[in-house]
């Protein structure tokens, strides 16, 4: 990969960035993110190989899925609540991009392979912290898997999205925390 000015490679990554927002992988062209970026396809291709290496550095640097910190709120039920609210808030402002992504990862295998490559591990530093505060206050008796969990939260906002649409209320929230991953804690901490 060729050093690029920090500035122009910024500009590159924000116009794929809204390009796959607007228009989706597919219809996309290296051509149209250089005219929104003010950039030649040249300084492009000198950074990067083709659309599948700069669609995967921008997933990477700028589409960010961690896990949000979790507020200490005193109780298991409410750091749940707090981490989960989090996620979903994090995916709603994300979900043109998403839903774009998601077909495209499908249909284009190469694509997904090299996204998987290249993904950085998700930090479930918040979800940790708050399993261990629950375990210090006596609200679990044993430990769970963080990274468990978070793919149930995960799945509950994905499965969200897809079938129902984006609207990720309290309503949501509470009841994923109270009929399924605050039960589902309990369990796993036996």
């Amino acid at each position: 990969m060729a050093p690029l000015d920090p500035e122009r490679e910024r500009a590159i990554l924000d116009a794929t960035l809204a390009l796959l927002s607007e228009m989706g992988y597919d219809r996309m062209s290296v051509d149209q993110i250089a005219r929104r970026a003010k950039a030649s396809k040249a300084t492009i291709y000198r950074r990067w190989a083709g659309k599948p290496e700069l669609v995967v550095d921008v997933i990477c640097r700028r589409f960010d899925m961690d896990t949000p910190a979790a507020d200490d709120t005193g109780s298991l039920r409410g750091d749940l609540a707090s981490v989960f609210g989090g996620l979903c808030g994090s995916v709603e402002r994300k979900h043109g991009l998403i839903m774009g992504l998601s077909s495209t990862l499908v249909s284009h295998q190469e694509l997904a392979r090299t996204l998987r490559e290249h993904m950085p591990a998700k930090d479930l530093g918040g979800v940790a912290a708050l399993l261990e505060r629950a375990r210090e206050r006596g609200d679990l008796p044993g430990p769970v898997d963080p990274g468990r969990l978070f793919g149930v939260a995960e799945a509950l906002v994905w499965h969200r999205m897809i079938f129902l649409g984006p609207l990720f209320d309290d309503s949501f929230v509470a009841d994923s925390v109270d009929t399924v991953l605050l039960p589902l804690v309990h369990a796993w901490s036996q």
